[in-house]
């Protein structure tokens, strides 16, 4: 962890100046959490926040918040410097993507995934080139990428560090390099793939998969905090995936039943007044509900209600 003190590594991690100080300083007892400041995910992780329960207020133009109901201190930072930031212990938890960890090359723990995020870091190529080996693309192609460390280390695994391609460094619009004729190939995040094919580009290797992760410095002196936000957390997250399921069913059918609703453990199962029937409660994914009452409705059971989950433990 680095030697200097907290509140100038708090001013550091969110680029504020001195005369802010005082405010950036960490209370002890206080867990910097940093989260993306703005992209595409930043939206989605406030909501998770709220969805934790933490309440906060984010003045104008400071990346800094206090939690006014948690010792937690919200810190707003680039998605690239967050893995950084962990990994020096200039904060002790963050949001970031498995593929920055991976290209920043520090030591933290992954405690979480959040299951959204999820794309390829991977090699692409002019679709007129009809590249279909990457090995292809060694020395003295040129390869253009925002991971220039994760491209080295691919590329001298596949092909030796004397063949390795010419790496250069661009922060963003790195499917334009083939076209302005800077390079030969480039390395980059696909999800959907339609700015690639867009751009006239194709895959022709994977590095990496990646997702967004919750990460911690092995350091942290916060365990008992990171627990508890660990718990919301996933609570949150699989309120988001899941909801309540309740049916009324034969006993005679109950096994059946529980073979299309077999639930996240078991089904909870209740007693009706009439002895042949049974009430079942059960966590369902979202995505299935619609599937899963089909075939309830043949097996022959009845009064089906569905419920949204706030929030699970």
């Amino acid at each position: 962890m680095s030697d200097e003190p907290a509140a100038k590594r708090a001013r550091t991690a969110t680029g504020a100046g001195a005369d802010a100080g005082a405010d950036l300083a960490p209370a002890e007892g206080t867990m910097l959490f940093a989260v993306p400041k703005k992209g595409r995910l930043y939206e989605r992780i406030l909501k998770i926040l709220d969805g934790c329960g933490l309440s906060y207020h984010r003045k104008n133009r400071l990346d800094v918040a206090l939690c006014t109901n948690m010792p937690i201190k919200l810190v707003f930072l680039p998605a690239k410097d967050i893995a950084q930031y962990v990994g020096q212990g200039n904060v002790d938890m963050g949001i970031t993507g498995q593929d920055i960890v991976a290209e920043a090359g520090v030591t933290v723990e992954e405690v979480c995934h959040l299951g959204m995020g999820k794309c390829k870091l991977a090699v692409q190529a002019p679709v007129a080139d009809r590249v279909t080996d990457p090995a292809t693309l060694a020395k003295p192609c040129r390869v253009s990428t925002s991971f220039p460390n994760l491209t080295r280390q691919y590329f001298e695994r596949l092909v030796g560090k004397d063949k390795c391609p010419t790496i250069s460094y661009v922060s963003g619009s790195v499917e334009a390099a083939c076209a302005l004729g800077l390079a030969d190939a480039v390395v980059d995040l696909v999800e959907t793939g339609t700015t690639m094919r867009a751009a006239g580009l194709e895959i022709v290797g994977e590095v990496m998969k990646t997702a967004t992760v919750l990460i911690v410095n092995p350091k942290t002196q916060h365990r008992a905090l990171v627990k508890q936000m660990v718990a919301r957390l996933t609570g949150y997250l699989t309120a988001q995936r899941y909801s309540l399921l309740t049916y009324n069913v034969e006993r005679a059918k109950q096994k059946e039943a529980a073979r299309i609703t077999p639930g996240k453990k078991a089904p909870t199962v209740m007693p009706l007044d009439d002895d042949k029937w049974c009430a079942i409660s059960v966590l369902v994914q979202k995505k299935e509900v619609a599937d899963i009452m089909d075939r309830l409705a043949a097996l022959g059971a009845t009064d089906m209600l569905n419920f949204n989950l706030n929030n699970y433990r």
